[in-house]
């Protein structure tokens, strides 16, 4: 993931780590949740400027949610949502698509 930050001219931006830890917890999920066995999920990454977008894309069911803090294990989209400036679950036939965003400090302010 870093090497797309630092190919985007953003290899030095505070939220780097943020950004690359999002990943991290939005692929394990699918992996690990939202990939049926044999197949497997895709993952975009895109800077349009302003906004750095993480898409995690899977073929499995159900609707992700932020789990109670009391929960043992299972805060991935708990750090996501602390992390990120936005983030939410889209459809796609089949399966969903998870997604993120963080806003550049020299890009315009999120919709």
């Amino acid at each position: 993931m870093r090497w797309a930050l630092f190919y985007w001219g953003l290899g030095d931006w505070e939220r780097g780590e943020d950004v690359s830890l999002c990943v991290s917890e939005l692929a394990t999920n699918a992996l690990l949740h939202g990939a049926p066995p044999g197949r497997g999920f895709l993952l975009r990454v895109r800077y349009d400027g302003a906004v750095v977008r993480v898409e995690v894309h899977d073929s499995g069911g159900g609707e992700p949610c932020v789990p109670d803090c009391a929960d043992e294990g299972g805060r991935g989209l708990l750090l996501v949502s602390a992390l990120a400036d936005k983030w939410g679950v889209g459809q796609r036939d089949p399966g969903k698509v998870v997604w993120c965003e963080f806003v550049h400090p020299a890009g315009a302010p999120l919709s």
